[in-house]
């Protein structure tokens, strides 16, 4: 199977009054490495945009189509007008950034008897959302 490359993207779980980012890799191999993810207040997003570029350079922007998306959009591409943006669409990306979240924080003493699908975690997941959204764009090429 050929390789797709390597790649930096920088996405975005926009929403109302907090957004996931997350800057993530796919390298050479086909690995994908997150170097960086965070919850943020929206009104914070711009900062955290310049800021990701001290965890790695990324060539694209990519934003879910959910809450706030549009005007997400308009602010980035005023901020950063010559790096692309890419929406894309956001369905099931919350259940999954839910189960990815318990993989990174493995359940303990009666957690560990529901179903992690019952479970809601017990702090946000926006991060693992842009995650979720990085991958997908990574694995398409």
């Amino acid at each position: 199977m050929k390789s797709l490359g390597e790649r930096t993207v920088l996405a975005i779980d926009p929403g109302r009054s907090k957004c996931g980012v997350a800057l993530v890799k796919r390298t050479s191999a086909g690995e994908i490495e997150v170097l960086w993810r965070a919850i943020v207040p929206t009104e914070d997003l711009c900062a955290a945009v310049a800021g990701a570029r001290d965890h790695g350079a990324y060539g694209m922007i990519v934003c879910g189509d959910g809450t706030r998306s549009r005007e997400t959009v308009e602010r980035l591409r005023e901020q950063a007008p010559s790096i692309g943006i890419l929406v894309i669409d956001e369905k099931d990306t919350s259940l999954k950034a839910r189960e990815r979240y318990w993989e990174h924080h493995p359940r303990k003493g009666w957690r560990r008897l529901v179903p992690a699908t019952l479970q809601t975690p017990p702090e946000p997941v926006d991060d693992f959302v842009a995650l979720i959204l990085a991958e997908r764009v990574l694995a398409a090429g």
